[in-house]
């Protein structure tokens, strides 16, 4: 059977993420944890402090998805919030938190690079810099 998207960029680019994030998902999930999870362990990390809706805004999650995600992990004992402005509440890893963070962080470090093994070497160096073309907010 042949496949008439296969001309159309996007629809290869989505169809490769959704094979990328399935395979991820299978090897994270190791840790007992989602991709959502590990990646707001990794930008936490990064950003001791941060605000849950600045996360939210980062990770283009909803309010509404994020409050879940951010009180399993506390409920984990991975996240804390603390008091940072008066009005807002900051995230930070616990000790465990951080511990989980290195783990998840050598499975993507693993992942990214089988990842990037699968592309030609000669097309390697233009990948990031095609993709952060087509995505605005890499900028911001």
């Amino acid at each position: 059977m042949r496949d008439p998207l296969l001309k159309y960029p996007g629809y290869i680019l989505r169809r490769a993420s959704t094979a990328a994030m399935a395979e991820f998902a299978s090897r994270i999930v190791v840790l007992g944890l989602r991709t959502s999870e590990a990646t707001i362990l990794q930008i936490v990390a990064e950003n001791p402090g941060i605000s849950q809706s600045a996360l939210g805004r980062m990770l283009d999650i909803q309010r509404a998805n994020m409050t879940p995600i951010a009180a399993r992990l506390e409920a984990r004992g991975l996240m804390r919030r603390l008091p940072s402005d008066g009005r807002s509440l900051g995230l930070e890893l616990t000790d465990e938190g951080h511990l989980l963070a290195e783990k998840a962080r050598a499975i993507i470090d693993t992942f990214e690079t089988d990842l990037t093994n699968r592309i030609p070497a000669e097309h390697r160096a233009h990948l990031m810099p095609a993709l952060l073309a087509l995505w605005p907010s890499a900028d911001d």
